[in-house]
């Protein structure tokens, strides 16, 4: 192969294309599968990014062929995909789109699974490369793995990799956590690890380093010396939907305070890497996640809570216990906030406010940095009674983009100080729109890219953090909120407790 001289491979513009491969998804039938995985895929290769030669496996217990398999991923595919549809790229794609049925606890099945996959080789072309998504519940991790073991589909060569992409939870605690993570990688090599986070594929999240890192206007600021307090707030507006029994031996603490909200809190507070790559981004995140310590007052400082029944958006919405599948005397908390401190130079002292709840008045997912009031104000008080503290908020989801927030004169013969924000809104300045995380995550797999993929020491670390939160919490019943509010009065109050109030999304 003749390299093109004018080609610079650091040259990020280019589209970077993987080898050839095989995408193996094992719960293709599930939900992840059929509301993000197929549709990420036909719009990765819409967008030209799949090699020319790639196959798609589907493993399941359902009885089908190779083309009900294909009807059930078209389908999914055309529902949900991002991209515009086009009937051509489908029919590429479906092309190299395969199906083995069968149980996690079925050797043959396996067998049959390793046999299409070097069948594959000769007829697509794929070169040994594979990945395999787990896209199953946690509680068969270890029948999986032990599978692909057995059968040699986990051994990496020097002609072909292979990897793997764990979903979350990654354990239920930080022993459970150990276990599973010196499994897989007893299975596969350390490095072919891929625990996916899907807030870290967000555009907004990875401009979070751009932002602090490639300006110089933010990083000076971005310190306990300017700045007062962070928020970072994960909300619902939806309640368990038909996942009460995850749910319920989970809660809102595992489900996503263990891992994207202390992710987020990771790259916001983490110092500049030396080099913006997988292991020197993941060194900074891993100090910030070891530097985290928990508030000596629990019972101020760490609140969880449950929906009652409510109003949201015009419509009656049930309380949590009479969701079905529940017990209706759960004590499971479908909403927690906690106040946490950064042991760092740079954030000493500085609380660190976080929460996430489902049943709450709107969608959103925003990190705000609340800066220290002026230590000096020439004005009357009467002429600032409406200014706030300064605010720079990075908004992840659904309105991708950021805010500052600050005080401006109201025009007028008067001195009147209010708060006014400029806003940069994604959807407005690019004219491409974001990928989905997963697209991105996805691509980043098959290329062998780990940069945005939390590793073993991160995940124990941050449970580290929250298995004192649990066993504090456990056998206590949760506050109460209706649904369509903003959580229990509690977690106002703990803010509150230290004269301060949570910011309006």
């Amino acid at each position: 192969m003749i390299a093109n001289p004018l080609r610079d491979p650091r040259d990020r513009r280019l589209p970077r294309v993987p080898e050839p491969c095989a995408l193996v998804v094992f719960g293709i039938t599930g939900d992840l599968a059929r509301k993000k995985l197929l549709p990420a895929v036909y719009d990765l290769a819409n967008r030209g990014l799949l090699p020319t030669n790639f196959a798609l496996l589907g493993f399941a217990r359902r009885d089908w062929g190779d083309t009900e398999f294909a009807e059930l991923a078209r389908d999914a595919a055309r529902k949900n995909a991002r991209t515009p549809w086009r009937e051509e790229v489908w029919e590429r794609l479906a092309a190299s789109v395969h199906f083995v049925q069968g149980s996690f606890d079925d050797d043959d099945a396996f067998d049959e699974l390793a046999g299409a996959l070097t069948d594959l080789e000769g007829s697509h072309g794929i070169g040994g490369n594979a990945a395999f998504y787990l896209s199953i519940p946690p509680a068969m991790f270890p029948t999986v793995l032990k599978q692909m073991q057995r059968t040699g589909m986990a051994d990496s060569t020097p002609e072909r990799w292979r990897r793997v992409v764990v979903e979350k939870p990654f354990g239920t605690d930080l022993a459970s956590s150990r276990e599973l993570n010196q499994l897989v990688d007893s299975v596969f090599g350390a490095d072919d690890v891929f625990r996916i986070d899907h807030y870290l594929g967000k555009e907004t999240v990875q401009n979070l380093m751009a932002l602090r890192f490639a300006n110089s206007l933010f990083e000076p600021v971005w310190n306990g010396h300017h700045v007062d307090s962070v928020q970072i707030t994960m909300a619902e507006d939806v309640g368990i939907g038909g996942r009460a029994g995850f749910y319920e031996e989970t809660g809102a603490a595992r489900d996503v305070l263990q891992n994207h909200l202390l992710q987020l809190l990771a790259l916001t507070a983490m110092e500049e890497p030396v080099e913006f790559s997988a292991e020197q981004i993941r060194i900074e995140k891993l100090k910030v996640l070891r530097a985290i310590s928990l508030p000596d007052d629990l019972q101020t400082f760490a609140v969880r809570g449950q929906y009652e029944p409510g109003w949201l958006a015009g419509e009656r919405a049930n309380g949590y216990r009479q969701e079905e599948g529940v017990d209706p005397a759960s004590t499971t908390e479908t909403y927690a906030a906690v106040r946490l401190g950064v042991e760092t130079r740079r954030w000493a002292g500085v609380p660190f406010y976080l929460r996430a709840g489902k049943r709450l008045p709107r969608r959103v997912t925003e990190i705000a940095l609340v800066f220290k009031r002026a230590p000096h104000l020439p004005f009357a008080d009467t002429d600032t009674e409406e200014l706030g503290n300064n605010q720079l908020v990075v908004r992840v989801q659904p309105d991708e983009g950021i805010t500052l927030k600050f005080g401006s004169k109201v025009p007028g013969s008067v001195m009147e100080v209010r708060d006014v924000s400029m806003d940069f809104l994604y959807g407005e300045q690019f004219t491409e729109s974001s990928p989905e995380a997963y697209e991105r995550l996805l691509l980043d797999v098959l290329l062998g890219d780990a940069t945005l993929f939390p590793r073993n020491a991160e995940v124990e670390a941050s449970w580290a953090v929250i298995d004192p939160l649990e066993e504090f919490w456990a056998g206590s019943e949760p506050f109460p909120y209706r649904a369509g509010e903003w959580g229990p009065r509690a977690a106002d109050e703990m803010l509150a407790a230290e004269d301060r109030q949570w910011r309006r999304p």
